[in-house]
């Protein structure tokens, strides 16, 4: 799998920016991506050295409108751990 299809976008949130401050970032990735090749991925894209990734799926939920119900996707997870020194800016001057 190529390295810019494993990453999808980051995830951005109260609880990922503070921990993006520790060193972890969070991403959205690709459902059949591994852990080697997000590594990988996030090494390329960024210039970073990662020390640990950290998967998880996230189950789709079960939404109403009205009578009929419907299923959201699931999507997987990817939790980054950066050397202490690097990191990655989303927002430049936010």
């Amino acid at each position: 799998m190529k390295p810019w299809y494993v990453l999808k976008r980051p995830i951005v949130t109260e609880k990922t920016t503070t921990l993006g401050e520790t060193g972890k970032y969070v991403f959205e990735v690709d459902k059949k991506a591994n852990k080697q090749q997000i590594w990988r991925a996030v090494e390329s894209a960024f210039d970073v050295t990662v020390l640990s990734v950290n998967t998880l799926r996230v189950p789709g939920k079960t939404k109403r409108y009205g009578p009929r119900e419907h299923l959201t996707p699931s999507w997987k997870k990817a939790i980054v751990t950066l050397k202490s020194g690097d990191n990655i800016q989303f927002f430049e001057g936010a």
